[in-house]
C-alpha cells in the first residue's frame, strides 16, 4: 500500500509541473524565454513629384489680318494659355495651334471684340473697328409686292431650307478657311454682293452672292478645300442645281443654277477641283454661276475673299 502510494503521489506531482520548459545553469533553475519575430512594416511608397504644368507657347495678345469690314473676314491666332475664345457674343472654332477664322456680316456694326478667356477665368479683350461699306443701292418709285409665298410654294420650300440649314451646320475639320481663295469661274460679273433695291422707302432683300456669267456650260472649281455636304442633282425650286461646299471653321460655299454637278455629299475636294456646269437651273433669267459665302449666319462678300478677278 505505501509502494501504492508513492507511484500515485509521484504521478500527482508529475502533473503539476509547468508547462514550460526548465534548463540548469550554474545550479540554479531558469525558464527559457520564447522568443518573438518581430513583423516587418513596409515602408510607405514615396509621394509622385508633381509634374509642372507646361508654359502656354505663343503669343500675349491676338494676332490677326483679314478684311475688317462689312461682309469681309478676319483669320488668326488668340494668345497663349486660351482655351475658349469669341467674336462679340459667337464663339470661335480653334484648332490645335490656336488658329481661328471669323467674319463680319453684311450689315454688321461698327463696332465688335475678340474675347479670350484662359484656364484661371481671366479674359483678354481686344477692341476691332469694322469700318461701313457703301452699297449699290436703287431706290424706285413702286410698292413691294405684297401677300408673301404661297402656302403651295412653301409645302415645297419648306424642305428645300431644312436640307439647306442642315448642310450648313456640318463641321467636317476641313481646312479651306486657312487658304487664299481663288475664283470658282472667271468671266463677267452681272451681280455684286450687298446690291439692294428701296420700294417707296421700303427696303427689299440685299444680293447675298457674287454672280458670274461667262456662259452656259463653263465649269467651275471649288475655291478652296473642302468637303460637299450638300449635291442637289433634283433641283430646287429657287437655286437649281446646288452645291454647298464646307471650308471649316463654320466657313461655307453655296453654288446656284448649275446645269450639271459633277460631286457627291460626303466627298472631299480640293481647291481649283471641278464641281460642275454652269447654267440657269432654278429660278435665274439667263446662265450664271450665283456664288455666297456664309460664316455661321454672316453673309459675306465673295470678292474679299478673292480680290479683283484677273
Amino acid at each position: 500500500m505505501r509502494r501504492l502510494a508513492a507511484i500515485s503521489l509521484s504521478v500527482l506531482a508529475a502533473a503539476c509541473v509547468p508547462s514550460s520548459v526548465e534548463t540548469a545553469d550554474s545550479g540554479r533553475m531558469q525558464k527559457k524565454a520564447e522568443v518573438v519575430q518581430p513583423i516587418a512594416t513596409p515602408a510607405p511608397a514615396p509621394a509622385p513629384t508633381p509634374t509642372p504644368d507646361p508654359t502656354p507657347t505663343g503669343p500675349s495678345t491676338f494676332v490677326y489680318d483679314g478684311k475688317l469690314t462689312q461682309g469681309g473676314w478676319i483669320r488668326g491666332q488668340v494668345p497663349a494659355g486660351t482655351v475658349s475664345a469669341r467674336l462679340g457674343e459667337q464663339e470661335l472654332i480653334l484648332d490645335e495651334s490656336g488658329r481661328f477664322f471669323a467674319a463680319f456680316d453684311r450689315d454688321a456694326g461698327p463696332t465688335t471684340a475678340l474675347v479670350a478667356r484662359r484656364a484661371d477665368g481671366r479674359e483678354l479683350r481686344s477692341p476691332l473697328t469694322v469700318s461701313p461699306r457703301e452699297w449699290d443701292i436703287e431706290r424706285v418709285n413702286i410698292a413691294r409686292r405684297t401677300g408673301g409665298a404661297s402656302e403651295a410654294f412653301m409645302r415645297i420650300r419648306r424642305p428645300e431650307l431644312a436640307r439647306i440649314v442642315a448642310a450648313r451646320a456640318e463641321e467636317t475639320g476641313a481646312s479651306g478657311w486657312s487658304q487664299d481663295f481663288i475664283w470658282p469661274a472667271t468671266g463677267r460679273i452681272s451681280g455684286r454682293f450687298g446690291s439692294q433695291r428701296i420700294y417707296r422707302g421700303e427696303p427689299g432683300s440685299y444680293h447675298s452672292g457674287i454672280d458670274i456669267a461667262p456662259g452656259a456650260g463653263v465649269p467651275f472649281v471649288s475655291p478652296a478645300d473642302g468637303v460637299v455636304v450638300l449635291a442637289a442633282d433634283d433641283e430646287f425650286s429657287l437655286e437649281g442645281k446646288l452645291i454647298i461646299v464646307d471650308h471649316g471653321q463654320g466657313l461655307n460655299s453655296a453654288f446656284l443654277h448649275a446645269s450639271r454637278i459633277v460631286v457627291e455629299e460626303g466627298q472631299r475636294v480640293k481647291q481649283g477641283q471641278l464641281l460642275g456646269n454652269i447654267g440657269s437651273s432654278g429660278r435665274a433669267t439667263g446662265p450664271h454661276l450665283h456664288w455666297s459665302l456664309k460664316w455661321r449666319d454672316a453673309r459675306l462678300d465673295p470678292l474679299l475673299f478673292t480680290g479683283p478677278m484677273s
